[in-house]
């Protein structure tokens, strides 16, 4: 049996940090028309959670556009919970987009009642950070405190202090993904994984190493105490990410579904 989380969340029946670690799709497309290509297509194969990527859509500036394209998602996937995110540029993002609008893209989405869960990462300043917290808590939003590093996989003791610090700084779930230089650089993610879930993080963990040394945190991160693994679906939104259908199958394995 795997480690739980000892605070799990619920949204839309979806237990986070539960029994089992959840499948994530994300939804990446351009223009309107291929985000909700990917929705439609991507439906089907029933996914635990989606991911709206809106610093991938070509006019997330425009709130009239984004905002009745999120309305049409959410008919769309009906009741499976949806994950929004506009990741900075500093940590992957797909464009740059200033602050203010990151801001207003956030806050706008918590209080559509479209989106269940939001993403911020953790080197915004602490005022940005705070804004969104009260508005999604508000709002009875989920909300993910998030690191990203694409260059390296820190110290241990550097990735349990950012799973730690999302918990205190008021996250419902801590979130982390590096990149590795080898293998014992995946062994280092999962160690550090382990170790918060273990000793002081109450929450669910969300942990990967990314590219193709890393996909088995991917598929085994869940033994370990991550809770949620992303897989692609039309396209991937991060390097070493599993299509879903061989990720099922092999999880299937591991954690007796």
């Amino acid at each position: 049996m795997r480690q739980q989380s000892k605070l799990q969340v619920t949204v839309r029946g979806a237990v986070i940090g539960g029994p089992k670690p959840l499948i994530c799709l994300p939804l990446v497309g351009k223009t309107r028309a291929r985000v909700l290509q990917e929705a439609e297509t991507l439906v089907g194969l029933k996914p635990d959670l989606f991911e709206w990527r809106i610093d991938a859509f070509d006019k997330a500036e425009n709130a009239e556009d984004w905002l009745s394209l999120l309305k049409e998602l959410r008919t769309t996937i009906g009741d499976i919970p949806l994950l929004f995110t506009c990741r900075i540029d500093l940590e992957g993002g797909l464009k740059e987009i200033s602050q203010e609008n990151r801001l207003e893209l956030f806050v706008a989405s918590i209080e559509s009642g479209d989106v269940d869960i939001v993403d911020v990462e953790l080197c915004n300043d602490r005022d940005f950070v705070h804004s969104i917290k009260e508005c999604a808590r508000a709002n009875n939003v989920k909300l993910i405190l998030s690191y990203h590093n694409f260059k390296e996989t820190p110290s241990e003791p550097f990735i349990y202090a950012k799973l730690v610090e999302a918990q205190i700084a008021g996250a419902d779930i801590s979130k982390l993904a590096v990149m590795p230089e080898n293998y014992e650089d995946v062994l280092t993610l999962l160690s550090a994984t382990n170790k918060a879930r273990n000793e002081t993080v109450q929450i669910p963990i969300v942990t990967m190493s990314m590219g193709p040394e890393g996909a088995v945190s991917r598929l085994a991160g869940g033994l370990f105490g991550s809770d949620i693994t992303f897989a692609v679906g039309m396209q991937a939104s991060a390097p070493g990410q599993i299509p879903i259908e061989g990720l099922r199958t092999g999880m299937a394995l591991l954690y007796n579904q």
